[in-house]
C-alpha cells in the first residue's frame, strides 16, 4: 500500500494480530546433499487450517532483489529463483486449501501516482549518488596500486525502479510466476487444488482497484 510504518502502527495498536508460526523443515537424506520437500497436504502443524492465502508480491520481490545483510542476486534469473523460494516458504507455512492469490502491482490510481513518481525520482537520484561514490572509490583504489578488472569497474548496480508496472522486469516476473505455478501444480500434490486457474494473474496485473474488486467478491 505504500503507507509508511503502517504495519508497525497496526501491530502496536492490535498486538494480537501477530502470532508466531511453526515452520516445518525439509527432511535431509543422511549422507546425501538431497532434501525431501515439505508435504503440505498434511495437516498444518500450527493447528489451524486456512482456506485462502493472499500475497502482495511487492513485499516479496523487494527483499528478494535487494536484500539487507547479504549479497544481492547478480542476475534477474537469480532474482526469480529467490522469489520462488520465498513464496514457496510462505505457502509451506500457511498451507492454503482453496486459493492462493498473488497480486502483482498494476497501474496505480491517479491519487497515488504523484507519491509513486516522487519516490521513484528519489530512488533514481540515490542510485546516481551511489554510482558516483563507487566510481570515486575505484579511482582511489587504482591510485593506491590495486588492480581492478574491467568487469568489476564497469559493473552497474541493479535499479530497483525496475519494480514498476510496465517494465520488462515486471513482465519477466509475471511470466516467470505463471511458469512456476504451472510447474508446482504438476509436481506438488499440495498445489493441485489451490490454484485451479491462472486468470488471477491477469486480474492482479491490471490495477489496484481490479485486485480490490476481486477480494470484495
Amino acid at each position: 500500500m505504500g503507507v509508511p510504518a503502517l504495519f508497525r502502527w497496526l501491530s502496536k495498536k492490535y498486538p494480537k494480530i501477530v502470532s508466531s508460526v511453526v515452520e516445518e523443515a525439509e527432511e535431509e537424506v543422511p549422507g546425501e546433499s538431497v532434501k525431501f520437500p515439505v508435504d503440505i497436504t498434511t495437516p498444518n502443524p500450527n493447528g489451524v487450517e486456512f482456506d485462502n492465502l493472499y500475497l502482495d508480491m511487492n513485499g516479496i520481490v523487494h527483499p528478494c532483489t535487494h536484500p539487507e545483510g547479504k549479497p544481492a542476486p547478480e542476475t534477474e534469473e537469480e532474482m526469480m529463483l529467490e522469489v520462488f523460494k520465498y513464496t514457496n516458504r510462505v505457502v509451506n507455512m500457511i498451507r492454503p486449501r482453496k486459493l492462493l492469490f498473488m497480486a502483482i502491482d498494476g497501474v496505480a490510481p491517479r491519487a497515488k501516482m504523484n507519491q509513486q513518481r516522487s519516490r521513484r525520482f528519489r530512488s533514481a537520484q540515490e542510485a546516481i549518488d551511489k554510482a558516483e561514490a563507487r566510481r570515486l572509490a575505484v579511482a582511489e583504489w587504482e591510485a593506491m596500486g590495486k588492480v581492478i578488472s574491467d568487469e568489476e569497474k564497469n559493473k552497474e548496480a541493479w535499479d530497483s525502479n525496475a519494480i514498476t508496472p510496465g517494465t520488462p522486469f515486471m513482465d519477466l516476473l509475471a511470466s516467470s510466476l505463471r511458469y512456476w505455478v504451472v510447474q508446482k501444480m504438476n509436481t506438488d500434490p499440495g498445489w493441485k487444488d489451490v490454484c485451479p486457474s491462472l486468470e488471477l494473474f491477469n486480474v492482479s496485473l491490471i490495477s489496484f482497484s481490479a485486485s480490490s474488486d476481486y477480494l470484495r467478491r
